[in-house]
């Protein structure tokens, strides 16, 4: 071996030993998304104090806009927003509804919150259980049986080792209907490309995960289902439905699922940006399935659907429920414990200072909406960002500062002075109960892994979780395997299995829940074999240039001779390094240049999934090579110690590359995502 290849070795070797300890050594969660930019501060600490006295405000119209107007101009700067819709309803009496910003940069059309039509994303899903509930009403549904005894299509059974059970319109409702993630043609900016809501579901089918009824895990999917069912069995298309049977009724004129808006709202709504700076748009975003996201609104007409559902589903006469199915849809259906948050049907609630807000958010990559109503209070609030800087801070400052600016009052928590050892063994990492096992969105799993620790002052800390100051979160136990926020509200509960182990983690959203990973799916273990992998190949590829270089530049001298017990690797071992080397570079480097301006996936993703799956094949049969090479050198005789470990680092480099290839699907299905 010449001296030069030895160096590279020795060097990457060293450098790939200190990288796996760094990774290893830090008990730290793998960030899961951008964090928010430096500048992107919250509310002031002041700001907040002046906005919420220790007594509460009255709620009132001059009030309501004083607090808005110094809340919404300064998240618009601060968040880069180009303009939200507010609406504040209490006793059937509209306390404050206004326009923030501007609905179109380039003509600076203002929002006007009674014609300004805004994307609400997944607070469709309140009309889509809306339109079951009323089928089920009629007798023509039953919430409990196989809802596929009203598809024209079967939905992929679950495997045995899963469940057995049959899905129903109550496991949807829960977002226990135990899918994976399938997110194919979710959004589309080009009407051209638009397909039918029985293809988007056929297509896109998701295999299933979770045994049915037992863990929450989000499913736009779930919910598409559901408004197919809607149109099957009503004889409408799902578009046609709603607007028969609720946006009429209720006078909601300028409300519509149509994708993109019909011609007599089509120069209503705002446009959507990605920040307030951007010229271009992100464009009509279509969202497939429609009964999952589909709805374009203005808050004018969400006021009037929250004063029907809290008149128990009538409004000015018309009705749209009974008010004894709405009583059930707001009853409690799946909750990890008492003392979280419950799914309801179709609703979920999110508490605040003992209030009771019952509703649901909603996401697209522009838009970002709230809408809650407050059943004791009589209250609505619904308040919609255009732009994406909406998403994360935004809407958790309205709920909580609102709250605490007219119901002030967090509720006592009685912290426990120690914590049981058995409340200890929440320690762990754990994933989100929405995501994608079997296709190619499974590598993201081990970017969104939390890990959870708890120090000897008994404080958990749950990942990179962050409050609205950006400070980090330290829960505190409360109770039996029950943990809350020292500095706030929310709640985290631990969920053991029938041997006591914590198994997963409930937190104030009942949508979805955070399983534990066994030892081989951790992402830092993962994260760090790929990484010590890839610089074991690297120094082949070092080693390999340093010859090629001496045979260039240095061709009139001989070529240094191996040690006696020396051989250098073979052609297949240094095409695996280059190979795996180029690979992963690549794909890691495309990901890094895209960011967050990454688009949905859709059907032109797939021949380059088809090429992937090539070159990952190509990957493999060449880790192969080098797989027998590191086998059958420690057959031969006389070799020195640091041949064998040379083929040997190289053989295992490529085994834990190509385990990773095939466990995370880089190779596998190339047309479900």
């Amino acid at each position: 071996m010449s001296r030069v290849s030895s160096f590279a070795w020795s060097a990457t070797l060293l450098v790939a030993a200190l990288l796996v300890a760094e990774l290893v050594g830090h008990g730290q969660a793998v960030k899961t998304a951008p964090q928010a930019d430096v500048k992107t501060a919250p509310v002031s600490t002041a700001a907040v104090t002046a906005m919420n006295p220790a007594a509460g405000h009255s709620l009132e119209p001059a009030d309501l806009e004083a607090f808005f107007d110094g809340m919404i101009p300064l998240q618009l700067e601060r968040s880069d927003i180009a303009g939200a819709s507010v609406l504040v309803m209490q006793n059937d009496k509209v306390l404050l509804t206004k326009g923030y910003g501007l609905a179109d940069i380039k003509s600076k059309r203002p929002v006007d919150p009674a014609s300004t039509i805004f994307r609400l994303a997944s607070i469709s899903k309140l009309f889509t259980w809306i339109s079951v509930m009323q089928l089920e009403e009629q007798g023509k549904l039953n919430l409990d049986t196989d809802i596929n005894q009203y598809l024209d299509f079967q939905i992929r059974p679950a495997p045995h080792s899963i469940s057995d059970k049959p899905v129903t319109l109550r496991n949807l409702m829960t977002h226990t209907g135990g899918f994976e993630e399938s997110v194919t043609n979710i959004i589309l900016t080009d009407p051209r490309k638009a397909v039918s809501l029985r293809d988007v579901l056929i297509q896109n089918q998701p295999n299933r995960i979770f045994p049915p009824g037992q863990v929450p895990a989000y499913s736009n999917y779930g919910v598409g289902l559901a408004s197919y069912i809607v149109q099957r069995v009503s004889g409408q298309p799902f578009e046609q439905y709603v607007a028969d049977h609720i946006f009429t009724p209720l006078g909601m004129t300028h409300s519509t699922f149509a994708q993109p808006p019909p011609k007599a709202l089509a120069s209503l709504p705002s446009e959507g940006y990605r920040s307030s700076t951007d010229k271009p748009t992100v464009g009509f975003e279509i969202f497939n399935p429609v009964g999952a996201g589909g709805i374009s609104s203005t808050a004018s007409d969400m006021g009037r659907f929250g004063q029907a559902l809290l008149h128990g589903g009538e409004l000015d006469g018309k009705r749209i429920l009974r008010p004894e199915t709405l009583a059930r849809m707001w009853t409690p259906q799946f909750q990890a414990s008492d003392k979280l948050p419950p799914m309801c049907m179709g609703f979920y609630e999110t508490w605040w200072n003992g209030l009771r807000w019952i509703g649901h958010q909603g996401d697209l990559i522009a838009f970002h909406s709230l809408f809650y109503v407050e059943p004791k209070q009589n209250l609505v609030l619904f308040v919609s960002y255009n732009s994406a800087g909406g998403g994360d801070q935004p809407r958790p400052e309205i709920i909580h500062f609102f709250t605490d600016r007219y119901f002030p009052g967090a509720p006592k928590a009685d912290f426990l002075k120690t914590v049981p050892d058995e409340m200890k063994g929440i320690a762990g990492t754990y994933v989100s109960t929405r995501r994608a096992d079997s296709t190619k969105l499974a590598p993201g799993n081990l970017f969104g892994q939390r890990a959870v620790s708890v120090d000897k002052d008994g404080v958990l800390h749950l990942g990179e979780a962050k409050d609205l100051r950006g400070h980090p979160i330290k829960w505190k136990a409360i109770g039996k395997d029950l943990w809350q926020d020292q500095d706030g509200q929310a709640r985290l509960f631990a969920i053991r299995d029938a041997s006591n182990k914590v198994m997963r983690l409930a937190v104030n959203f009942p949508g979805v829940q955070f399983q534990r990973v066994p030892w081989y799916e951790n992402g830092r273990f993962v994260l760090s074999a790929a990484a010590a992998s890839l610089l074991v190949l690297f120094a082949v590829i070092l080693a390999s240039m340093a010859r090629a270089g001496h045979s260039f530049f240095l061709r009139r001298r001989p070529p240094p001779a191996p040690e006696p017990g020396t051989i250098w690797l073979g052609l297949g071992p240094r095409l695996a390094a280059c190979w795996w080397f180029l690979l992963l570079v690549n794909i890691g480097g495309y990901f890094a240049l895209q960011g967050d301006d990454l688009p949905p996936p859709t059907p032109e993703w797939f021949i380059w999934f088809d090429l992937l799956n090539i070159a990952v094949g190509l990957a493999l049969f060449l880790s192969l090579l080098a797989i027998i090479s590191a086998i059958r050198i420690w057959f031969q005789q006389p070799l020195r110690t640091i041949t064998r470990v040379k083929f040997t680092l190289v053989g295992i480099a490529c085994t834990l590359l190509s385990w990773i290839a095939i466990h995370w699907n880089l190779i596998g299905p190339s047309h479900r995502i």
